[in-house]
């Protein structure tokens, strides 16, 4: 996606930015334990967040049907709505594990979502947001993938599935999937690798278009602040699998905080 096409978001105040909680995985008790630490960080920033992103792979599958919402994360939905009647603004970029939110966040909470990078101006500065995946032109098979998830068919058919059905198959591949990359660890980093690399060429790329000071992704779970070129950083929130690392913008600027 070409970002310069997008009309940049303006925004001001102390703002923060996490990813990839994978709420639901690997299993209930080591999920409601992250969950805890999820929901202690969100009642620390509270007091003083204007804004609060959430980039994608909030839950490690979700799905939402016409009339029924999936079990669980009820706190976290409670602590969401609380954040925005206190006039916290929340901003949801869908993931490559939660790429099928539709309206619920919107419609019960007034969670704005988005579903591509977006431009953004904050506190002056010009920056693009996403969840970052889908930047390696050349991952045909994920980008693939990702498009027959996209297709509204695809999408109905699965919603054709009863609940538990569902529910059941995405766990399985969830497991499956993530029982593979710890057996195959240097695979694995070389993946990261691949992916850093890639998105600093898709960096380069939107740079060649329009100056952009920082670009803010998640998808890798790996933390990262690095520097692309003089005035130009580019973040990486990590996860709270592993590092619980999240992007803080406060009155002494943008950092990275393990």
């Amino acid at each position: 996606m070409n970002t310069s096409l997008n009309t940049p978001i303006r925004l001001d105040g102390r703002i923060y930015f996490a990813s990839d909680f994978h709420f639901g995985a690997p299993n209930a008790v080591q999920s409601r334990q992250r969950e805890d630490a999820v929901l202690a960080w969100l009642d620390e920033i509270m007091p003083t967040a204007n804004h609060l992103f959430l980039l994608g792979d909030i839950f490690d599958f979700w799905f939402e049907y016409r009339d029924v919402v999936p079990k669980g994360y009820f706190r976290f939905f409670a602590k969401l709505l609380e954040m925005k009647q206190k006039g916290v603004e929340i901003y949801y970029f869908t993931g490559n594990h939660d790429m099928w939110v539709k309206d619920y966040f919107e419609k019960e909470i007034g969670v704005r979502i988005f579903r591509a990078e977006q431009r953004f101006v904050i506190n002056g500065k010009n920056c693009v947001i996403g969840h970052g995946d889908g930047l390696d032109p050349n991952d045909r098979g994920y980008l693939f993938i990702k498009k027959m998830f996209a297709v509204k068919a695809h999408v109905a058919l699965y919603g054709a599935l009863p609940p538990r059905w569902a529910f059941g198959i995405a766990r399985f591949c969830s497991r499956r999937s993530r029982a593979q990359n710890e057996t195959v660890a240097e695979r694995s980093e070389a993946k990261i690798r691949q992916h850093e690399q890639a998105t600093i060429a898709h960096i380069r790329n939107v740079l060649s278009h329009e100056p952009t000071d920082f670009f803010i992704y998640g998808h890798s779970h790996r933390p990262l602040q690095v520097e692309i070129d003089d005035g130009v950083t580019y973040f990486n929130t990590g996860d709270w699998l592993i590092h619980q690392s999240f992007v803080q913008w406060t009155e002494a600027g943008i950092e990275l905080v393990l």
